[in-house]
């Protein structure tokens, strides 16, 4: 599965794992929160305390396959940057350039 990509050109393993771990890190501790007696009555504080749980631990433990993802996506782009447009084709083919705006 190393070798998958979709057409963007983000590994889908990579993008996979990051999502994956993601989930985890909020779902783990929203269910641990949710075993105290006093989080079932505030379950939307007990979501809110798991987000910032959740946050904290993607950012101490998820660099890599997050730069992994992000490299994915910075390549992707560069590429998409690189192609040149319909219309700058055309302009080339007829030898017209674009116009200054005028008043």
């Amino acid at each position: 599965m190393s070798g998958l990509a979709y057409d963007g050109g983000v590994k889908v393993r990579s993008a996979l794992v990051y999502t994956v771990l993601r989930l985890l890190a909020f779902l783990v501790p929203f269910g641990i929160l949710m075993l105290f007696e006093v989080m079932r009555d505030y379950y939307w504080l007990a979501a809110i305390f798991a987000a910032l749980i959740g946050l904290s631990l993607s950012m101490l433990f998820l660099r890599r396959p997050l730069d992994e993802m992000t490299a994915g996506l910075a390549e992707r782009r560069a590429r998409s940057r690189r192609q040149t447009s319909d219309e700058d084709v055309e302009d080339a083919a007829t030898g017209a350039s674009r116009p200054a705006d005028a008043d």
